[in-house]
């Protein structure tokens, strides 16, 4: 049995080994052969994912900004970067943990915001807002 504070430095290790390393022999290591996607935007299974980032532009990057877990389920809240849209997504991933892989997956997805469209007036990541950062979106 894992404890929530490995299976938090599991999600994170995962993440960052499939998509910003884009390793994907290490990665299959991280995520079960049966993974189950819950995701509108993703196909499904493990390969769905992988084929997915695949067809990403290489300057793909997740950063994370926030992560919580509670026995098997890990929640982290991110922003992926670089993948040739409009704008960065603000992503929060939850994570079923089992037997020391990733074993389910579900995600809750929004573009980030200028200061301009902020209804609130303050960033949606961190403490700056996109066009103050000095990146592509």
């Amino acid at each position: 049995m894992t404890t929530p504070e490995q299976n938090k430095q599991l999600v994170l290790d995962a993440f960052d080994t499939l998509f910003n390393r884009r390793d994907y022999a290490r990665a299959e290591t991280y995520w079960s052969p049966h993974y189950i996607q819950h995701s509108a935007h993703i196909p499904p299974g493990r390969d769905g994912l992988f084929d997915l980032v695949r067809a990403l532009p290489d300057t793909l990057r997740h950063e994370t900004e926030l992560i919580m877990a509670e026995g098997d389920m890990v929640m982290l809240r991110g922003r992926f970067s670089g993948h040739d849209q409009p704008a960065p997504w603000i992503v929060v991933d939850t994570v079923r943990v089992r037997d020391g892989v990733l074993a389910e997956h579900w995600d809750v997805i929004e573009d980030e915001v200028s200061r301009e469209a902020s209804a609130s007036g303050l960033p949606m990541f961190g403490d700056t807002f996109p066009e103050d950062r000095q990146e592509s979106i």
